[in-house]
């Protein structure tokens, strides 16, 4: 190995390391912040490693604020957003990408431009709708609007995905008798499960994360999502940071898992949606 192939390989690996420290550091340190008593929290000079270990805090967010219900709320609206996503988005992708239709780029334009709306901008208009139309507190409310700023990106998404395909398949397809609902549910969709994989997961995390339109459309724990039930952690005097850290470490596993489980599917559906074949 040259010295060349040596200080190119200790730079890729010290990117490498960079990059996961910057990744990864804010997460460790919520990870040892919910590990340690309240009164190391306040000390002048922090310190990373708890000393000692306490379990304090996991016990106030499950059995004093009933964190699990927020969790449940938000698997409940996370899961129906990108369930409907990806039915109405898919549906969308393979009509503008595999169907002769005029204006496409357009339409798909149009769709995009729904998404460039300010959220500040429009949590007005749409919280007097779901006032008239009896959506507030409920799951319903949340998962129309989460559904409408979701399309947009799973649309576009899986477009890109979709028109990589050859379009020999479609006509090979159609010389077996195969219509266009069939091509789209045992052909298209099977083999873009990594793209329906990753978009799902966006759908998912974005809906998982939202917090503006679920602090306004709900106002009781049956429903409110996640990070509705940690900013009540806090009160007008005091804020509970060692909660806070716990309920984040909480939140942020099951993303991580999920991530780490699906990293082959994401990889391959964001590589190959972005490539023109």
């Amino acid at each position: 190995m040259t010295a060349r192939e040596i200080l190119r390989l200790i730079m890729v690996y010290t990117g490498a390391a960079l990059l996961l420290v910057w990744s990864a550091g804010p997460f460790l340190w919520q990870f040892s912040t919910s590990l340690q008593l309240d009164k190391a929290l306040t000390d002048p000079v922090p310190s990373f490693w708890p000393s000692p270990v306490t379990l304090e805090h996991y016990a106030n967010v499950f059995f004093v604020k009933k964190f699990q219900l927020y969790v449940l709320n938000s698997v409940i609206v996370a899961g129906l957003t990108a369930l409907f996503c990806l039915a109405i988005g898919a549906l969308a992708a393979f009509s503008l990408s595999r169907l002769e239709i005029k204006g496409r780029f357009g339409i798909l334009g149009v769709v995009l431009s729904v998404s460039m709306f300010p959220q500040i901008a429009i949590v007005g208009p749409l919280y007097l709708t779901a006032s008239n139309y009896g959506f507030l507190d409920t799951y319903s409310g949340l998962v129309i609007v989460y559904l409408a700023l979701g399309l947009p990106l799973v649309t576009w998404v899986l477009f890109g995905y979709f028109d990589t395909l050859p379009r020999e398949i479609d006509e090979a397809a159609r010389m077996d008798g195969v219509g266009v609902i069939g091509l789209f549910l045992r052909i298209i969709l099977p083999m873009s499960l990594p793209g329906l994989v990753t978009t799902g997961l966006l759908a998912f995390i974005a809906a998982w994360n939202e917090f503006m339109f679920a602090l306004a459309f709900t106002s009781t724990i049956e429903h409110q999502t996640i990070p509705v039930g940690i900013a009540n952690f806090t009160n007008l005097y005091y804020v509970p940071w060692g909660d806070v850290a716990a309920a984040s470490v909480v939140v942020t596993v099951p993303l991580i898992a999920l991530v780490l489980f699906f990293q082959r599917h994401i990889i391959e559906g964001l590589t190959q949606g972005a490539v023109k074949e």
